[in-house]
Order: structure tokens, then sequence, then C-alpha cells
């Protein structure tokens, strides 16, 4: 767990400066992306639990206060204050899993202002991150239905961290389980392993190498068949099958590596059943995404499972989502940004999910909180007062709202390919209210502009 240090400078500055002026009144701070990525159609709400693990332990510890000190930056007094800073404020958000679209909220923290501000930094870095990876891996669950996927993409992921949350988010949006340890430890994931390349190396004889890794992993023995030549090693499968049967122990799949694996899948496949290893499943990795998943299978690949890591892990195609923590409301005055390409929509606001007969997804309505039409409201009380209002719903649960969210996708929205945008209403009290804002600045503005009246 990292501590309150984890921040932008800014920050701190502005804590400062609200300090000064004696500004610490509620506020609330919404986040959302702006805008959907050109390839993709929905996104997917994850990072939830390590936002609300993060506020329930927010607090300076002494060295960090000392070191504070010691950059000469801020004043004794400010920082004397942030010895009992504790979050106390309110969260609403989605529940994880749930899919969402641009310039919809999915959390919203309302606080003392030095509160719901010094937070800004963290969430928008757990929240874009998971979020990204769950939003890619449902991309592959889509891709590749009823298939073994598994998270391969520790090695590669930008730091531990990303590779321990990348395994969740992946396994919350319908990944099978994951390969790093860890993540089973900290998160209950289901493990899958295999081998590598180093172990067959290491042997003299790759068949040796087989045999030994089935007798010392009787219940897991997945065979990595591609280190010299993939179709001559699944021959050696066939022959090594027949030897350990007599022993009661048992082949589990053999693992593709790299290569055209969809011509050495269909080859190994025929080795296999004409050798009577019809159960023996076919595993293949590799640089893998979502695109090949659904190529892999178009073409009657006949693959059981997949090992995803690298391109998933730092959603490659889509490396950052652009979105935003933004101030919504202040000492009860709902609050506006009107930068050019980045405006906002004031107050504390619900989203609104419709249905169709059919239970699919029809369009949402953005609507101000307390004044929203019929529909789902998505947006619930998750901490009160700087606690949990509602206890963790845990991952396995999470992971089936994932499961019945993409199921209610339309059709359109469930390919690969960009569809048309989903409609996201905006009610006419919210668009009122940013007007009435607007001109409440400008009028504002007006008062303030020396030379005025």
């Amino acid at each position: 767990m990292f501590g309150p240090l984890l921040t932008d400078l800014y920050q701190l500055t502005m804590l400062q400066a609200y300090f000064d002026r004696g500004m610490n009144q509620s506020a609330s701070f919404e986040f959302f992306v702006r805008k959907l990525p050109a390839q993709r159609n929905f996104l997917m709400a994850a990072g939830l639990e390590q936002v609300l693990e993060f506020l329930g332990g927010l607090r300076f510890s002494t060295e960090e206060l000392d070191w504070l000190a010691s950059t000469e930056r801020f004043k004794p007094e400010f920082l004397q204050s942030l010895q009992e800073l504790r979050f106390t404020g309110d969260v609403w958000a989605m529940a994880e899993g749930t899919v969402f679209f641009p310039d919809e909220p999915i959390l919203r923290v309302t606080a003392p202002l030095r509160e719901a501000q010094l937070v800004e930094s963290r969430v928008i870095n757990l929240l874009n991150y998971e979020t990204m990876v769950a939003s890619k891996a449902a991309r592959c669950v889509l891709a590749a239905p009823n298939r073994l996927l598994v998270d391969f993409g520790l090695r590669r992921a930008h730091a531990g961290e990303a590779g321990l949350l990348s395994a969740r988010a992946s396994y919350l949006a319908g990944f099978s389980g994951t390969a790093t340890v860890l993540a089973g430890m900290r998160f209950g994931i289901p493990l899958y392993g295999t081998m590598a390349h180093s172990y067959v190396q290491a042997h003299d004889d790759e068949a040796q190498a087989f045999e030994d890794f089935a007798c010392s992993q009787p219940g897991n023995a997945t065979l990595l068949i591609d280190t010299y030549d993939t179709e001559a090693a699944a021959h050696k499968v066939v022959r090594l099958a027949a030897k350990l049967a007599q022993r009661d122990i048992g082949i589990q799949a053999v693992r593709i590596d790299s290569g055209d694996l969809a011509v050495h899948s269909r080859r190994v496949r025929d080795i296999l059943d004409q050798g009577g290893c019809t159960a023996v499943r076919i595993f293949a990795s590799g640089n893998l995404d979502e695109y090949q998943l659904r190529d892999l299978l178009d073409a009657g690949s006949p693959i059981d499972g997949f090992g995803v890591g690298t391109r998933m892990n730092t959603s490659a195609d889509v490396p950052f989502l652009d979105c935003a923590y933004k101030l919504t409301e202040y000492a009860g005055v709902p609050r506006r940004k009107r930068s050019e390409g980045k405006a906002t929509w004031p107050g504390r606001k619900q989203v609104v999910r419709r249905l169709d007969a059919g239970g699919q997804l029809s369009g949402d309505v953005l609507a101000l909180q307390g004044d929203e039409p019929g529909g789902a409201a998505l947006l619930q009380p998750v901490m009160i007062e700087g606690r949990r209002s509602l206890a963790a719903p845990g991952l396995e649960a999470s992971r089936d709202l994932a499961r019945r969210q993409l199921a209610a996708l339309p059709e359109s929205l469930r390919a690969l390919e960009s569809a048309a945008h989903y409609p996201v209403e905006v009610s006419a009290q919210l668009q009122a209210m940013a007007r009435w804002v607007d001109s409440r600045t400008l009028e504002v503005g007006a008062r303030a502009e020396p030379g005025r009246a």
C-alpha cells in the first residue's frame, strides 16, 4: 500500500494554499472518461476496491511529514495540520464489472476540500489502469467465448503493482486465471502454469524433460512442445502418454508458443488424436490479443485455451484512457470547467441505465443526483463518512456482474470493430444547470474585473 506522497506535487501546494485561505468546505469530484478510444465500443469499470483501500488507510506518517518539512516548501503549521488528516468523506461508485461510456462518472468523492483534492492522483492512477486492462481483457473474452484464458503478462507488465492488478482486472473481466502466484494468494485467483523453454533445454533429451516434469507434476502436466520441432515433440508426447498411463499419470495439455499457431495446432491435434491422446488439450500463447484469438478460432484452430500477456496487460493498442477527476461542486455551489474540448457537466450526477424488452442495454441518461428519470441508477454509496457502507462484494461477485454486463451488450458493441456510439442522453435539468453555472461564472468574473462596475 502506497502512502499519500504517491501524488503530484501540485496536490500538496494546492492544499497549502487552501489552508492559507481557510478553504475546506465540502467538495465533490467525479472520475469519468471523456471519450472512447477508436478501438473500444465500451469500457468496464475496475479498480474500485483498491481505491477504497487507499482512502480507508489515508494518513501521513511521521517520516513523510519530516521529509516534506525538509523540502522547505511548506509552512510548519500546515504540515502539523496534516498529522490528523484522514478521509472522512462519502464515495458513490459504479460496481466493478459495470460497462460504461463517455462522460459517465464511475466514481464520485464528496469530502472536505483538501481530502477530496489530495486523493486525485492516486484515484486516477488506480481506476485508469484497472479499467483499461479490464476493458481489453473483456474484448478477449468476447473474442474467445468458452475458452480457457490465462493472464501471462507479469514479466512484461509495467512493474510489480501493474502485474498484480492486471491479473485481478483480467480475472474480473472473465479470464479463467493467472500465472502470477501472488495474485492467487492475495485475490484468490486460480493459478495456471506450464514450463519454460529453459526447462527443456536444461535436459539433454526433450522426451526425458517431458517425463520428468509429468512425474513431478502429475496433476498439472502441461508440456511445452515448440522448443525444437513442434510436431516431432507431439509424437514424443504420444509415446510418453502410453508409458505414463501404466503409472496412472496423465498429461493434461501441450502448449505451443511460436510459429503459425493455426497450422501447428491442427497438425498437433491430428498427431494426438491418432495416437489415442484425444483428451490432451492444446494451449497456445505468444503475443496474443483479441484480434488473433478471433482469427485463430474463425479459422477453426483446435485450440482449447490461450495464455494472453503483454498485449493485454499493457493494453497495447490503447495504453491509456482520456480520463479525469474533476470538481463538480464546492461549498454547495455546482462548478463546471469550460476549457475548450474539456468542458465538464456540473453538480453531483447519477447515471441511469435503460434496457430493452430483451434485457439488452438500450441507452443511458446522465442526470442530476435526486432528479433521475426511470431506470437503474448505476452509482451507489460505497463509503459514508470515511467508512464502507457496503461490504466488499468479493471478486467472484464482481466477475459474475461483468459476465452479465457483457451478455447484455447489443451485438454491435460486442464486436471488435468500431460500432455506432451507444446513446448517452444528458437530462434537460443538467443542461439547465450548466447554463446557470456559466452565467454565474460570467457575472462573478465581470464583478471581479478591474474597472468594471
